[in-house]
């Protein structure tokens, strides 16, 4: 009856319009509330000790100061730099600014963790870039917010650094390198349809005949993002500095290339960077700690036990109940943040994945695709709502072109799934 009332609490204060981090919360107490007054199961102190406990964990020192990286980078003028520099490896023509869309965002990737941070930096840029060479402007934003997904696969990651908080055994480095190698996978394959659909429908062909950019000043001017990713991955790979450390060092280099070097970020601009980014941390944390409540209250009550004997004992075997939860997911993910899916599901999620030996890393990771994947599928696609919102188009108008750009992402999602190595292979062979 609890268990109900729990459910029914949360659910019904989400479609009322509460935030989802209130509705879990609020869920949370009065199951604990009307546990209390019955059976004494809870302590009354149980809702504040594990709303602290939720957050004051280590690793989530980095959260926000990568979230502060994506903020500083956004306005440091590297994205257009980069974009420039990718022009000229790739060349013009049709499906050319697509794929430069795209590699922008894995590039970025490894310096933010955000996706809607990614959409802002690489949309700001290439949506105008491919209006005037004759794109249409949802099927650019289409682009641009599925290409923002690759953020969260590659590291660093504010995913993956939530899921290794929640997980014993899933390091944030660990997890950072797993993430590489799928989320280039992911980005291959996301350029695929976004080539053969503007050639198909001539997109693009009005730049054929335009110069490329020349590539060695290009390169010159693009180096200081390009050694950012570095900077940061390398640090932490040859022990220099801890992942939350190396958080912070990407803050300072991001203000030294966006004062000193470029000059594009003025001492009056910090108050407003630094606010955006406090403000989407507190958002972040907040909803990290209401979700820890939820969490206690279901996992006490055993709420998660019936489902987790269902699905180990419906025949479907370690595949099918891994494609079934796959499945589910993806729709879950159409209408609930990231965070907020992670949260909800993860603790209810561990007992399969022991029951069925998975490994830890290489499910967080499949988990993190199919996040990645419902930040630019509608209704939710908070990416996607970025870039439209750039492009000026309603989201309703990008669905037929991210469409196929979901599919190929599901592609890449499922040879992860059915190559378990693809994930595994390099965190394995740097040892950890």
């Amino acid at each position: 009856m609890i268990g109900a009332t729990l459910f029914l609490i949360f659910v019904v204060l989400m479609l009322a319009g509460v935030p989802i981090g209130v509705s879990l919360g609020i869920g949370g107490m009065v199951a604990i509330a009307l546990a209390n007054s019955g059976t004494q199961m809870f302590g009354l102190l149980a809702a504040p000790q594990n709303f602290y406990a939720s957050i004051a964990k280590y690793p989530l020192l980095a959260l926000p100061m990568f979230v502060l990286v994506g903020a500083i980078f956004d306005r440091s003028g590297v994205a257009q730099r980069m974009v420039t520099f990718a022009i000229a490896v790739v060349g013009r023509g049709p499906g050319m600014l697509p794929m430069v869309a795209i590699l922008v965002a894995m590039v970025l990737g490894g310096i933010s963790g955000s996706g809607p941070a990614n959409a802002a930096a690489v949309g700001g840029v290439m949506i105008a870039a491919m209006s005037r060479a004759g794109y249409p402007a949802a099927f650019s934003a289409s682009v641009v917010g599925a290409a923002a997904a690759t953020d969260i696969l590659i590291p660093p990651s504010i995913a993956f650094v939530v899921y290794s908080v929640m997980v014993p055994g899933a390091s944030v480095p660990a997890m950072f390198a797993a993430g590489m190698v799928p989320g280039v996978l992911a980005g291959l394959a996301l350029i695929v349809p976004a080539v053969l659909i503007s050639r198909k429908h001539g997109f693009g062909k009005s730049e054929t005949g335009e110069p490329r950019p020349p590539f060695w000043s290009s390169l010159r001017e693009a180096s200081w993002g390009l050694a950012a990713p570095v900077l940061i991955l390398g640090g932490m790979r040859v022990g220099w500095f801890t992942p939350t450390e190396a958080a912070v060092v990407a803050v300072f280099y991001g203000l030294f290339v966006g004062m000193a070097v470029h000059r594009t970020i003025r001492f009056g601009d910090l108050f407003e960077i630094f606010r955006e980014a406090a403000e989407i941390s507190a958002v972040i944390m907040i909803v990290l700690g209401l979700a820890g409540i939820f969490s206690y209250s279901v996992n006490t009550l055993g709420l998660a036990d019936p489902i987790t004997k269902f699905l180990t004992g419906s025949g479907l075997g370690s595949t099918g109940t891994l494609l079934l939860l796959f499945a589910i997911l993806l729709v879950v993910g159409m209408f609930l943040d990231g965070v907020s899916t992670f949260l909800i599901f993860i603790p209810r999620l561990m007992p399969l994945a022991q029951a069925y030996q998975w490994d830890v890393v290489w499910f967080g990771v499949i988990l993190t695709m199919k996040v990645a994947i419902g930040q630019f599928t509608p209704p939710m696609a908070v990416n996607l709502m970025v870039s439209c919102k750039m492009a000026k188009v309603p989201m309703e108008d990008a669905i037929p072109w991210v469409l196929w750009l979901v599919v190929s992402f599901i592609a890449a999602a499922m040879l992860v799934i059915f190559f378990p190595q693809l994930a595994l292979w390099l965190p394995r062979a740097l040892g950890y």
